[in-house]
C-alpha cells in the first residue's frame, strides 16, 4: 500500500512541476493552472486515504465551507482585487502551516509521547517561525494594497535593532525548545513573537515595493509548508512547499532586479515617499511645459502613425479599462497598423498583473512583450501610449542619482516620436516623485480617466 501512496505522490510532484512551467507564460497558464490543480487534488484524496481518517465530517465541513469561500472570491473579486487576494491567500498557506504545527505539538502533548528528536523539533519551531510571518506579514500587504493599511513606508524608533531582537529571540527560543519539548509557554511564546515578526517587517515596506513583497510572501509560505511537511513526515508537502518556496524567491529575484534593488533594501524598509498621492514629495518639480491634447486631435495623430506601442499600468487596472483597449488595440490593427504592448516587470500591484488583464480582454499573448523585448523597439515607434504608468516609464532613473528610482530599468518610452500619456492627473505615482517624462517636447497628456478616455479615442479614430 506504501508503495501506491508513494507514487501518487511522486506523480503529484510532476504535476506541480510541468504547472509551475505552463505558468510561465499567459499562452499555457489555464493549462498549468488545471495541471497543478489535479496534483494537488490526488495529493490530497491518497493523503486522506493514508491517514487512516476515522471520522470525515469536519473534513467535509471545512472542504463545503472552504469551496464556497474560494468560489466566492473567484467569482466577485474584480481584476483589479487580484493583488490584494493573493496576497490574503498567502496570509492563509502560512497560517494553516502554523497551526498544524501547533495541533502536531499538542497531539503530542495529550498523548504524553515527548521525545527528542531534535530534526522534527527543529523543523516544527521553523513551520511556526515562517508561518507565523507569512500570516501577519500577508495580511499588512493585503491592508496596504486594499488601502486599510497606509501604503507609506512606517518607520518607529529602533526599528532594525528591534526585529533582529525579535528575531533572535526566536531562535534563542527555539534551541532551548528542542531540548526542552516539554515547555508549552515557550512554544506560544515563539508563536507570538513570530506574527509580531509579520508585522513590524511588512509595515515599513512602501507600497512601490509590493510587487516584491508579495512574492516574497509567497515564497515564505511554501518554505512554511515544506517545513510542516518534515513535521508530519510527508514528501509531498516537503515537495510542493520546495517548489513554491523556491520558485517565489527567483520571481522576488527577478522582481528586484526590475527595480533595480537589493532584497534587503526592500525588507528592511521601502522608499521614504512611496504611496504618496500628491505632488511630488521632495524637491522642485521638473521645469518644462505640459501640453494637453484631446481626443479628437488624439485621433488624428493615431491615423498617420504606422507603428504604436502600449504600455499597460496600474491606472488601467483602477479604470477596468483593459476590454477599451482592446477595442482600441483591434481598431488600430484594421488600420493596418502594427501595435504591440510593453510589459514592465514590476507595473501593477503583484507580477504579472498587466498581462492577466490584456489576456482577460483577450488581447493575443503574442503582442504582449516583456521590457527587454521591446525596448530596442521604441525609437522606430510612432506613438507610445502609457496608460496609466508612471514610475516605470519615468527618465528620471537613468540620469538623477537623488533620485528614489535611479539606477531602476525602465521602458524606453521617451524615445519613441510621440509620446502619449493618459493620466488623471499629474500627480506623482508610487514612488513619490514627478515624472520629468510629463513635461518632455515630444509628450503629449491626454487626461481623463482611463476607460472614458480610450473609448472616446476609439470613437473619434472610428470616424477616419
Amino acid at each position: 500500500m506504501r508503495i501506491f501512496i508513494e507514487i501518487a505522490y511522486l506523480i503529484s510532484s510532476v504535476l506541480f512541476i510541468f504547472g509551475i512551467k505552463n505558468l510561465s507564460s499567459p499562452k499555457t497558464a489555464r493549462k498549468g493552472n488545471f495541471l497543478s490543480a489535479l496534483g494537488m487534488f490526488i495529493a490530497i484524496v491518497v493523503t486522506l486515504l493514508d491517514q487512516h481518517v476515522l471520522t470525515y465530517e469536519w473534513i467535509i465541513i471545512g472542504f463545503v465551507i472552504g469551496a464556497l469561500i474560494g468560489s466566492i472570491m473567484a467569482l466577485k473579486v474584480p481584476m483589479t482585487g487580484m493583488p490584494q487576494m493573493v496576497g490574503l491567500l498567502n496570509g492563509f498557506g502560512g497560517g494553516a502551516s502554523m497551526l498544524v504545527a501547533f495541533s502536531e505539538y499538542y497531539k503530542v502533548v495529550n498523548f504524553a509521547m515527548f521525545t527528542h528528536d531534535t530534526q522534527t523539533n527543529i523543523t516544527l519551531v521553523l513551520s511556526i517561525l515562517i508561518g507565523g510571518v507569512t500570516f501577519t506579514g500577508s495580511l499588512i500587504a493585503f491592508g496596504k494594497l486594499q488601502g486599510i493599511v497606509t501604503g507609506k513606508v512606517v518607520r518607529y524608533p529602533m526599528q532594525h535593532p528591534l526585529n533582529a531582537l525579535l528575531l533572535l529571540l526566536v531562535i534563542a527560543g527555539g534551541v532551548y525548545f528542542v531540548m526542552e519539548p516539554e515547555l508549552e509557554w515557550l512554544v506560544l511564546g515563539i508563536g507570538g513573537v513570530s506574527l509580531l515578526l509579520g508585522v513590524l517587517l511588512v509595515l515599513p515596506i512602501g507600497g512601490a515595493d509590493m510587487p516584491v513583497a508579495i512574492s516574497l510572501l509567497n515564497s515564505y509560505s511554501g518554505l512554511a509548508a515544506s517545513a510542516t511537511g518534515f513535521v508530519l513526515q510527508n514528501n509531498e508537502l516537503i515537495i510542493a512547499g520546495a517548489l513554491v518556496g523556491a520558485s517565489g524567491i527567483i520571481l522576488t529575484n527577478i522582481m528586484c532586479k526590475g527595480m533595480n534593488r537589493s532584497l534587503m533594501n526592500v525588507v528592511l524598509g521601502g522608499w521614504e515617499s512611496a504611496g504618496a498621492a500628491g505632488p511630488a514629495a521632495a524637491g522642485e518639480s521638473p521645469k518644462g511645459q505640459v501640453k494637453s491634447v484631446d481626443a479628437e486631435e488624439l485621433a488624428m495623430i493615431f491615423d498617420a502613425a504606422e507603428s504604436i506601442i502600449i504600455v499597460p499600468g496600474y491606472g488601467m487596472a483602477v479604470a477596468q479599462a483593459q476590454h477599451a483597449v482592446r477595442d482600441l488595440f483591434n481598431l488600430l490593427e484594421s488600420k493596418g497598423k502594427k501595435v504591440r504592448f510593453a510589459i514592465h516587470p514590476v507595473a501593477g500591484r503583484m507580477p504579472g498583473h498587466m498581462n492577466v488583464l490584456l489576456a482577460e480582454a483577450n488581447i493575443p499573448y503574442d503582442k504582449m512583450l516583456a521590457m527587454e523585448e521591446i525596448n530596442d523597439d521604441f525609437p522606430n515607434t510612432d506613438i507610445a501610449l502609457i496608460i496609466g504608468a508612471n514610475d516605470v516609464v519615468n527618465p528620471a532613473a537613468r540620469h538623477d542619482k537623488n533620485s528614489p528610482i535611479y539606477g531602476m530599468p525602465i521602458l524606453n518610452v521617451d524615445y519613441a516620436k510621440t509620446v502619449v500619456i493618459n493620466k488623471r492627473s499629474l500627480n506623482v505615482g508610487y514612488a513619490g516623485i514627478d515624472n520629468e517624462l510629463f513635461f518632455y517636447p515630444n509628450t503629449l497628456m491626454y487626461f481623463g480617466d482611463a476607460k472614458e478616455a480610450i473609448t472616446k479615442l476609439t470613437h473619434e479614430l472610428k470616424n477616419y
